[in-house]
């Protein structure tokens, strides 16, 4: 198989877009469901439910184009995976807790719960997409269908979920599809991947200097990444689900076809217009004229 086909989820792209934000479609629960201390993130401490005093009526932030500048760059990099439209047109019927307030600590709590349920299905879905992990497929398929009819349950069911059961379980396919296609695309690429570091799961690679290095296949699942210098390197294959990117220098990298990368990190990373990333995500704007280097 040639590179292309071994990386691209072609299915998946489809069934990723309803796993995608949607502000429009949403009542503000990331603004006043959860809560921020005062730091590098944020300007200011707020309470869970307490909604943030720049959400306006309209459910639209009054300082969006300005976050960054506001000092809220946490608001910048946060990313609910569609969870946010789910609650509150699904869940709610549309109600919002504005108009109900009774409602509104009961949303609050089923937003966090309802983000866990849709990052699974973004993982479950991306690894639907991949020809090499065709022998758990569906497995897969079943652990979608029960994630998804979870997310469509009413509120206080929700929030009986054993959340930690059933990430547990999820992620023993996600590993096992991760390692058929990494196998697959190692054998695939030419030249082959360098002899490569076998990173344990949570790896300890704050501050790490791995410019131009070739991680191609590699695993950093849940790796610390923070403040990491990736510049140049080349992700392509390697898994990095739960992989802390928190302000981890991504400029000029190829990430086009890593496994399991999400909104969430690539928000939280530092990359410029030579980073490449794959289809299914965008580029921040705050990446916006960045060196290359």
């Amino acid at each position: 198989m040639s590179d292309k086909q071994e990386f691209t989820s072609y299915s998946a792209e489809n069934g990723l877009k309803s796993l995608r934000a949607d502000c429009e479609q949403c009542f503000g629960l990331c603004c006043a469901a959860l809560p921020f201390s005062l730091s590098s993130d944020f300007a200011m401490d707020k309470a869970a439910g307490q909604p943030c005093h720049n959400l306006q009526e309209n459910f639209r932030c009054g300082i969006h184009t300005r976050l960054r500048e506001s000092g809220m760059r946490g608001c910048t990099v946060y990313d609910c995976f569609g969870a946010g439209q789910k609650v509150s047109m699904v869940t709610y019927g549309g109600a919002d807790w504005r108009q109900a307030p009774a409602t509104a600590t009961r949303m609050f709590e089923v937003f966090p719960v309802m983000r866990q349920l849709h990052e699974l299905l973004w993982y479950i879905t991306e690894a639907l997409g991949w020809p090499a992990a065709e022998p758990v497929h569906a497995a897969l398929a079943a652990a979608r269908d029960t994630a998804e009819q979870l997310t469509l349950q009413e509120p206080d069911a929700l929030l009986e979920l054993d959340i930690p059961a059933l990430r547990q379980e999820v992620n023993e396919l996600l590993l096992r599809a991760s390692e058929l296609v990494r196998q697959a695309v190692r054998k695939s690429l030419k030249p082959a991947p360098a002899r490569q570091k076998n990173y344990g799961r949570g790896a300890d690679l704050i501050g790490a200097r791995l410019k131009k290095a070739d991680l191609r296949c590699v695993s950093l699942r849940g790796a610390y990444l923070i403040a990491a210098d990736l510049s140049g390197a080349d992700l392509r294959g390697a898994d990095l689900i739960g992989a802390d990117f928190r302000d981890t220098n991504i400029c000029g990298a190829d990430l086009s076809a890593s496994l399991f990368l999400t909104q969430f990190q690539v928000n939280a990373a530092k990359g410029d217009a030579a980073t490449r990333l794959p289809g299914t995500l965008v580029r921040p704007d705050h990446w916006a004229g960045m060196n290359a280097h």
